[in-house]
């Protein structure tokens, strides 16, 4: 049976059970989930560093195969397991996905990391709260690229839900959960309509809401 190290409150672990969710396997059945980070540990041991050096989760594995890095779990299983054809295969349509993976990973994410781990991982003495602000501020203007883009189709790589969409909106589901449970830390919250009418499609006709948290998990 195919496994996957990683607490369900860790975003990269969210990526990949949100992409399971939709491939139709589920945990218990089709694969096994075990608790690893943070409280959980198990990531320094000897076992799991022989998995993943970094240390990290998610990880993979599946059969003799082992991944790590969220986004490329993702590309494999829909590569390996999309028999229903859930995600589109087209070369349009599959590389529209892949570059708001990269940039998902690569720009944006970094600008978000900063006033999410700021606020919910450092205690309130030690915070920057000038870095905070900041990359709050410089997140809203990048979400403003990917708010472009919707208005003008329903998903991050045409009119059909990619993994891509996955990616992008547990991003934007902090994003907005920031705002809610710290306005006054992470200033104004850039009003994005297309975004906004994008997360509501995300709820009604994906998995999405089955994934996504509800609150931000703060560690006190």
């Amino acid at each position: 049976m195919m496994r996957l190290w990683g607490r369900k409150s860790s975003i990269n672990v969210q990526k990949v059970l949100w992409c399971l969710s939709e491939l139709g396997l589920e945990e218990g059945k089709n694969f096994e989930r075990i608790d690893a980070g943070l409280h959980f540990g198990l990531n320094r041991t000897p076992e799991f560093l022989k998995l993943n050096p970094n240390g990290l989760v998610p990880t993979l594995e599946d059969g003799d195969l082992i991944l790590w890095e969220s986004n490329t779990i993702m590309r494999y299983l829909a590569r390996q397991y999309d028999k229903q054809k859930r995600f589109p295969i087209d070369i349009a349509s599959q590389y529209g996905s892949e570059k708001w993976l990269d940039w998902q990973v690569g720009t944006m994410w970094p600008a978000l990391r900063t006033p999410f781990l700021g606020l919910t991982r450092v205690p309130a003495a030690e915070r920057n709260y000038d870095a905070i602000r900041k990359s709050y501020q410089d997140t809203n203007s990048l979400l403003s690229l990917l708010d472009q883009t919707l208005a003008n189709q329903k998903y991050c790589s045409g009119n059909q839900f990619h993994i891509g969409d996955i990616a992008l909106a547990l991003c934007v589901g902090r994003w907005i959960l920031l705002h809610e449970a710290f306005p006054e830390e992470t200033g104004p919250r850039a009003d994005l309509k297309n975004i906004n009418a994008w997360i509501k499609r995300l709820e009604n006709e994906t998995k999405y809401s089955e994934i996504a948290e509800k609150e931000l998990n703060i560690v006190k």
